[in-house]
């Protein structure tokens, strides 16, 4: 099954570093601009290292703002779609990338305030190099004439470097120039923000005067010293234990309200610390420190120890996902004003200046005025990799309103128009005979523009669909407390070797189910069986004026209840139909994601842009695009008709496990092992919210019909509600006693449905859920509200299987709930 993933793929793939790999186009053609320095800019993660510490300042008023980030992804707008891929076309054209902008530069220094020579050594690697952009942007920062730098370049080797043997930039290694950069900032320097394309330099950040130590993004295999730089030794490592018990007893010797904020503390502190005593080689000390303290801290954060209890030496610092994890994003601390000034206090009376600096270096302290948050609303919103989200990512205007549905005329005879009258008001999604539905296709005020992202036009078929789906929800049963769906469950027997993704189509008509020996199965569940097209030399023969011809080019010789896609060469983790049943998408632990024909059963398309196993993909509502998400950590949205991915989203501190679009194709969901869940925007490829609160891996997503709230299941058997426009979380359904992998809601919006691998499906009363929130009421200054404890009124009913864990749920579009997994017999 699909959850021994998690915990499988840390072992198997641990060496993998923090890098976003971009295969080369086929056809000369790239996303990314031809200048290697800011394409790797926009492969980084969201947020990359930043030396800058984070000083809240009590006076001023204000919680600290972090500095200018580069976008998550720089990509073009989509090309407009067509309904087939032109033929030779170049891969990846998906059009001229916008390079992001560089980071804003602190105050520019004198020049005699800067150590010089390190200055133009670095000028010089850069150069040699070839790096002219990141030359000029140094250079122009340092306000180095170009007589200086000409003068510097001619000077005889060791001139420009004294004290590194050989004295030559191109014969020191990048951890001795980078160190040095460190050394010149802690003097007093304010140096600029480099991008880099060579792995040995990634970046050069700046540092506030007096501010000791450096750091460095660093891409494929990073040498340790450059990304541990600020690990330098700043302390007795004898008296760390007395640090951190001294601060341990002072927060819990606090007042109530301010204990629970201030223990957000240990977490950080407790890593970090442990980190410095194990770089500066202090083994024993580090062993003392972690086996005394270890035990205090949150369970959730358990897995997260372990990794970290590997750690013992220097030495095994080099490309460890985790300790990467830690220096190349501060861990985020929600604190309110009264809370910090408390613990500020605190340290400068015990002259403690060694947490202190760790709080400065490593923290960011997101300081909000009012009352202190209670144990309980905290625990709400911790958990991640990386602490809370920031308030102000969670800020940007999203669209989630629905887009207008294209006019057409539907015949509609007597009988269903009289019922489209009774039961069709509620199915907003749902296109109406003009004279009943005219008042519905106003614009909604929180939907994107029209013509945000290209969309394909519908075609004749589309169209027919269409009138299905109304004519069907005109017959729709309307769920609710008194009246719940029926529940028809797939089971799959002996699965082959592993049942790992299902898929139903929209139209309940095909069920797809990817499993561990590498194969994709299709069955249809209705009596219409599957059938291939004809050959060539048949199809020539057939009257393409008769009215039946799509009947004719069916060949019925080839007529069977399944079809068997071969071509994956590993276990297939996710499916997806297209909407209009045309298309099949999987992916697999090849790397690799397939577009198959469900006219042919063949694949079409193999495509090449993760290099490690893609965990989930998923088509877009209105087709033709789609997004994949997997262990290197980054999403990719792709169009069916290109090879390279249009956007790479990217800003997750550990695997992309389940992605899905949101009903108006404008924003993609995608959920991460590093415990948080994060919108993007499809347009320009950025971050818009970021969701914290589960405490284990995500693993199912759902997006409510109207689009206004986000359900999310992980493996810590909780479902959370997020309201999308205000980024904030509503509410918390609590039942499951395993991984939630399953989540959908019905057709209307009335009623959720939740599957685990405890072998239940439970159904929950999402009106009542979401009726109660009063928006106005949303501490939107502070950022957290009082979480009802309403999981029992909201549960509706639980249905058990035998031994069948939930991987799949779909609702028919007359809201008969269907589910499927594999029969185990433990």
């Amino acid at each position: 099954m699909k959850s021994s993933v998690p915990s499988r793929q840390r072992q198997q793939y641990s060496s993998f570093a923090l890098t976003v790999a971009k295969a080369p186009a086929p056809g000369g053609g790239s996303l990314f601009p031809a200048n290697g320095e800011r394409c790797k800019m926009a492969a980084l993660h969201e947020e990359p290292a930043e030396v800058t510490a984070v000083k809240p300042d009590s006076e001023a008023g204000t919680p600290p703002q972090p500095p200018t980030a580069p976008p998550a992804a720089a990509a073009a707008v989509p090309v407009a779609p067509s309904a087939a891929a032109a033929e030779g076309e170049a891969a990846g054209s998906g059009g001229e990338a916008a390079p992001p902008k560089p980071t804003a530069p602190g105050p520019t220094a004198s020049p005699a305030s800067l150590d010089r020579q390190t200055l133009v050594a670095v000028l010089q690697f850069l150069r040699r190099s070839n790096l002219r952009e990141s030359e000029e942007i140094l250079r122009r920062e340092a306000r180095l004439l170009g007589d200086d730098l000409g003068s510097a370049a001619l000077s005889p080797p060791g001139a420009g470097l004294q004290g590194v043997p050989g004295g030559d930039a191109d014969s020191i290694g990048g951890e001795a120039l980078l160190s040095r950069v460190s050394a010149a900032a802690a003097i007093g320097g304010n140096v600029a923000t480099v991008a880099s394309s060579s792995p040995a330099v990634a970046a050069v950040a700046a540092v506030p005067p007096g501010k000791v130590g450096g750091s460095v993004v660093v891409e494929d295999q990073p040498d340790v010293s450059a990304v541990l730089s600020a690990y330098n030794q700043q302390g007795d490592p004898t008296l760390y234990e007395e640090y951190y018990s001294g601060l341990k007893h002072f927060i819990e010797c606090s007042l109530d309200c301010h204990r629970a904020e201030l223990s957000q503390l240990f977490y950080p502190l407790f890593v970090h610390m442990y980190l410095e005593l194990v770089y500066n080689q202090h083994e024993s000390e580090a062993k003392s420190f972690f086996e005394r303290f270890h035990g205090d801290q949150e369970c959730y954060y358990q897995d997260d120890l372990r990794v970290l209890s590997s750690l013992t030496k220097k030495e095994h610092m080099k490309g460890n996902e985790t300790m990467l994890d830690f220096r190349t994003s501060k861990f985020v601390l929600r604190i309110s004003r009264d809370s910090y000034q408390l613990l500020k206090r605190h340290l400068q009376e015990k002259q403690n200046n060694q947490i202190w600096n760790i709080v400065q270096e490593h923290l960011y302290i997101d300081i909000f005025d009012g009352m202190p948050r209670s144990k309980q609303q905290i625990d709400a919103m911790v958990g991640s990799l990386a602490g809370e989200a920031k308030r102000e990512a969670n800020k940007a205007k999203v669209f989630f309103g629905l887009l207008k549905e294209p006019e057409f005329d539907v015949p509609l005879d007597d009988e269903d128009e009289e019922g489209e009258n009774e039961e069709g008001k509620p199915k907003k999604k749902k296109p109406k005979k003009d004279s009943v539905g005219s008042k519905s296709k106003k614009q909604d005020p929180n939907a994107p523009p029209q013509n945000r992202i290209p969309l394909p036009e519908l075609k004749d078929s589309d169209k027919l669909d269409k009138v299905m789906n109304m004519k069907e929800a005109a017959r729709r049963v309307r769920l609710g407390p008194e009246c719940l769906p029926s529940i028809c469950f797939y089971t799959f027997l002996n699965a082959y070797q592993g049942l790992t993704a299902v898929d139903i189509t929209d139209d309940s008509s095909m069920i797809v189910g990817g499993f561990a020996d590498s194969t994709a199965r299709v069955w249809s569940v209705t009596p219409k069986k599957l059938r291939s097209v004809k050959t060539a030399a048949d199809l020539s023969l057939i009257d393409k004026e008769s009215d039946d011809v799509l009947e004719r080019i069916m060949d019925e010789k080839t007529a069977s209840e399944l079809k068997i896609l071969y071509g994956h060469s590993g276990p297939v983790y996710g499916t997806s139909f297209s909407p209009d049943r045309n298309y099949l998408l999987s992916c697999s632990e090849d790397g690799t994601v397939r577009l198959w024909s469900l006219q042919t059963f063949t694949c079409l398309v193999g495509y090449k842009g993760h290099n490690y196993p893609v965990w989930d993909t998923q088509f877009s509502p209105y087709g033709y695009y789609f997004v994949s998400g997997g262990h290197d950590r980054v999403a990719r949205l792709w169009a069916t008709d290109h090879y390279q991915p249009l956007r790479i989203f990217a800003g997750h501190l550990a695997d992309v496990t389940c992605t899905r679009f949101h009903p108006n194709s404008n924003y993609v969901a995608t959920g991460s092992a590093d415990r948080t869940i994060r919108l993007w925007d499809v347009l320009n490829g950025n971050c818009v919210r970021i969701f914290t609160g589960h405490k284990g891996p995500i693993h199912s997503l759902a997006f409510s019909p109207n689009g206004r709230f986000l359900a999310t299941g992980a493996t810590d058997g909780r479902v959370l509600l997020w309201d999308i426009g205000h980024g904030l979380m509503v509410g918390e359904l609590k039942g499951h006693t395993d991984t939630v992998y399953a989540l959908r809601f019905s057709r209307d919006g009335e009623i959720l449905a939740s599957g685990s691998m405890d072998n239940t499906v439970r159904l929950w009363d999402a009106v009542k859920a979401f009726e109660d929130l009063e928006t106005d009421d949303f501490t939107t200054a502070t950022g957290h509200i009082n979480l009802p404890e309403n999981s029992q009124d909201l549960l509706l009913g639980t249905y058990m299987t035998k031994s069948t864990p939930v991987v799949h749920l779909h609702f028919t579009r007359r809201n008969l709930l269907l589910a499927a997994g594999a029969y185990s017999s433990q």
